[in-house]
């Protein structure tokens, strides 16, 4: 044992200085502090019927109707307890408080990847930082994309587990691969594992082609076989989520439209539009070397009482503290996107390295970094480089699902830092003749100084400093303020002038940093510093110069006190007369705070026709954009079961009691089919929906109508709600045609009278109805998808497969590892 802390103490000691590092960053989550996360905010108040039952019923419901109508439970939370993977990430968040868990899971995947490319602990400690630091990851966490922030912290294992295999050591290598991946599958965030998957099949294509030339295609094949198996394993221990996510999938926004008179609507995926709408400008790039080049964030608040705009309104007789006040709203951010929470900043000194490996390196991941990296930057580009984007677009299978393609570059920040540390480790460790060295590290310093030196001295060289969005800003806010057109155009010139000010400043910071790792290197290359030393030594430096950036975007300030959902979300007094209704399962349409359907602090306390998801039913977004985006349709409002619409004037919020809403169920006395999904459209534009149902011809064997009658005394009623689980009663003279004011998806939802199965089919585009067998029955709609009960089931042989396979690979290892040291005692 003590031979083994002897061998192991200085990773011990990394490890120790990562976990105080991130202790030191998030002192407020120490102290019982909780970061205040929009996204995360939102989440937790779509989540709320979910856990609501979960804490009552000790399990949680597998479909919710607090949102859309309704929709799957685990597109918003899900528990899959059969998934080993579930227990790691539950042990790690119990450990360490959020967003302490994250940032210590990058720095000890970044570091073991840096292990298996065989650099010096401090060395590989120096590229976890810079992989860690890197703007975009902290950025993710403030905003509360805590799920793709989670999925990114594993490429590096997974990279690493990766390079093992392809270094012969099958077992080990697959067997961290596997466990990585499946981390990584579990952070549900396919987006992020898509592109990950992009820049591993150029890795492999590289690693083939060395095979070929070496003449070693067996182990290659071997490999990819070890490879294969870890894939299978991963997405296996995943099988449920995986399952129920690709199921739902087809049904969502990201999958076929139902629509075919609509030309503008996409036939399968999402609008390129829509998808293309953070698209990374080209000349946004120079942000990895210089943050505020374009402004920082869209609400940076950088200006102060000494910038350009106060100075020009303080000469209009404003007082100081005001036309402080004033500079801060200016929008600094000028790049194209809609907003932007900011840069992505990889540090001076490691895009200086960067350039350097460029130079130097001669390990064949070079050209896969390289490769790799320009993609990603391709595809980050989207509409500003559409050649590209739209080939992946319009035929690579699943591209077309994302949105945000910007997010393409956390690819290249994880590559950059890669690429950067391996230059050093050429450096201090070079079998080059060390003039040459010296020559290429003076060739790389020109370059990134070069840069930097023309941004400090001519910014506007390159750079407009002006957004698209400038002249209606000045039209639309400052004429509005200050009523004069002239001086608006003077304070547009001053934001012009102050936005390179923060460039220039930027620049010059960043020129700093590239001449304290260009003066390490030369003076290790002179052997006037040890390589451990200037490890150590550059390791600060890149922390201490992405620290300063990722403060500006995650600090103390955005954590408060811990605060229950009811304290951020507090009822308001319309929520609270609304509350006041016995009545099962009511929907409300809460119109008090922009658009409904982008917001789910509703979803708090009722259940709600709006709601906050990146992917809505597609049926549900296509009768939002059909019968709500002129003008809201009474009659879709009514078979929804809207019982409250939520308004406000300049007199407060009121409610609006709905009378005509339909109920939770009722019967109809017609049917009125149709061809396809646009009449079904079209029929419910205007239509009777208590005494009439639209339906699809494809479902007319399923309904006699000739049968089905109702009297004035037939009724049905629901006596018991759990969201995966409807109970009615009803009586009928004859059979009877009910229609439910429960969103359709057939991917689980089965019926049931008197405990025997029943049909049901699809009616008013979204709804579910059946036909009812006359008498005093018991009927029951029960959510039993079938993709998360046999994904659990093969996730449980899985997770068994992957702790076997993980405990036999270290057994394997130690057990080589004293042979090893026997032989050589």
């Amino acid at each position: 044992m003590n031979n083994w802390f002897k061998r192991n103490g200085i990773h011990l000691a990394i490890i120790g200085i990562f976990i105080v590092l991130c202790g030191i960053y998030f002192t407020p989550a120490l102290q019982g502090k909780s970061l205040m996360q929009s996204d995360v905010l939102q989440a937790q108040a779509g989540q709320k019927e979910i856990m609501d039952f979960k804490a009552k019923d000790g399990k949680a419901p597998l479909w919710t109707n607090s949102m859309f109508g309704g929709m799957p439970a685990y597109q918003v939370w899900a528990q899959y307890p059969k998934n080993v993977i579930t227990h790691v990430i539950a042990f790690l968040t119990t450990v360490l408080p959020n967003p302490i868990y994250l940032i210590f899971l990058f720095l000890l995947g970044g570091y073991l990847l840096f292990c298996v490319l065989r650099m010096n602990p401090w060395l590989a400690a120096a590229g976890a930082i810079a992989y860690t630091f890197s703007s975009y990851n902290f950025i993710l966490i403030e905003a509360g994309h805590a799920n793709q922030a989670l999925a990114m912290a594993f490429f590096a294992p997974i990279l690493a587990g990766i390079l093992l295999t392809f270094r012969g050591k099958y077992l080990l290598g697959a067997a961290i691969t596997a466990l990585f991946l499946a981390l990584e599958v579990r952070a549900n965030h396919i987006q992020m594992t898509y592109y990950l998957f992009i820049a591993l099949i150029i890795l492999v294509g590289i690693e083939l082609y060395h095979a070929i030339r070496a003449k070693s295609t067996s182990g290659f094949l071997k490999s990819v076989g070890f490879l294969a198996a870890a894939v299978i394993v991963a997405v296996g221990v995943n099988a449920g989520s995986l399952w129920t996510t690709y199921e739902y999938g087809q049904e969502s926004i990201r999958g076929k439209s139902n629509l075919t008179s609509d030309k503008a609507e996409p036939q399968t995926g999402l609008d390129k539009e829509y998808a293309y709408q953070w698209s990374q400008g080209v000349g946004e790039n120079i942000t990895f070397l210089v943050p505020n080049a374009y402004g920082g964030s869209s609400g940076s608040q950088a200006l102060d009482e000494n910038s350009a705009v106060a100075k020009i309104v303080q000469e209009k007789g404003v007082p100081a503290d005001q036309a402080a006040s004033f500079a801060k709203q200016m929008p600094t951010y000028w790049g194209d996107k809609p907003f932007t929470s900011g840069p992505y900043y990889f540090g001076a000194s490691i895009c200086f390295l960067f350039i350097l490996g460029l130079f130097i390196v001669k390990d064949r991941l070079k050209w896969w970094i390289l490769g790799a990296t320009i993609l990603s930057l391709f595809l980050s580009f989207g509409k500003n480089l559409p050649v590209i984007s739209d080939l992946f677009f319009n035929y690579f299978p699943l591209y077309n699902k994302f949105r945000a393609v910007e997010s393409n570059l956390s690819i290249a920040g994880f590559l950059f830092p890669i690429l950067a540390v391996l230059a050093v480790k050429e450096i201090a460790f070079h079998k080059l003749d060390p003039k040459q060295l010296q020559k290429k590290l003076l060739y790389s310093l020109y370059i990134t100084g070069g840069i930097l030196l023309l941004l400090i001295a001519i910014p506007g060289l390159f750079m407009s400093f002006r957004s698209a969005n400038d002249d209606s800003f000045v039209q639309n806010q400052l004429v509005q303020v200050v009523g004069d057109k002239g001086f608006a155009d003077s304070i547009m010139n001053a934001l012009v002038k102050d936005r390179e000010s923060l460039a220039r400043t930027d620049a010059f910071r960043s020129l700093i940093f590239v001449l304290v790792a260009a003066g390490l290197l030369w003076a290790m290359l002179k052997q006037k510093l040890k390589p451990e030393l200037t490890f150590i030594l550059l390791a600060v430096a890149v922390l201490v110069d992405m620290w300063g950036v990722d403060r500006r975007y995650l600090n103390n300030a955005n954590f408060t006190e811990k605060q229950s959902l009811e304290q951020l979300i507090p009822q308001r007094e319309v929520d609270q007369l609304i509350l006041r209704d016995p009545a099962l399962d009511y929907r409300v349409l809460d119109l008090t705070s922009g658009s409904p359907f982008q917001d789910a602090k509703t979803s708090y306390y009722h259940k709600s026709l709006g709601g906050y998801h990146a992917a809505k039913l597609k049926r549900y977004q296509e009768v939002l954009d059909k019968q709500f985006s002129n003008s809201i349709n009474e009659d879709v409002l009514d078979m929804l079961n809207t019982k409250y619409l939520i308004t406000a004037d300049n007199k407060g919020q009121r409610i609006q009691n709905r009378s005509t809403a339909c109920g939770n169920a009722w019967f109809v006395k017609n049917v009125k089919f149709v061809k396809n999904a646009d009449e079904e459209m079209t029929a419910i534009s205007s239509f009777d929906p208590h005494n009439e149902a639209v339906v699809d011809e494809k479902f007319k064997s399923l309904i006699d109508d000739k049968k089905t009658a109702f009297a004035a005394t037939d009724q049905i009623k629901l006596v018991s709600y759990q969201p995966d689980d409807l109970k009615y009663e009803y009586s009928a003279g004859h059979d009877v045609l009910a229609v439910f004011a429960e969103i359709w998806y057939d991917k689980g939802w089965n019926a049931y009278v008197d405990g025997e199965k029943l049909p049901h089919f699809r009616a008013n585009y979204i709804l579910r109805a059946a036909e009812l067998p006359g008498g005093n029955h018991k009927l029951e709609f029960k959510f039993e998808p079938a993709s998360y009960y046999t994904g659990e089931t093969i996730s449980l042989i899985s997770s068994i497969i992957l702790i076997a396979g993980l405990a036999s690979a270290i057994w394997f290892s130690v057990k080589k590892k004293d042979e090893y040291t026997l032989k050589t005692a």
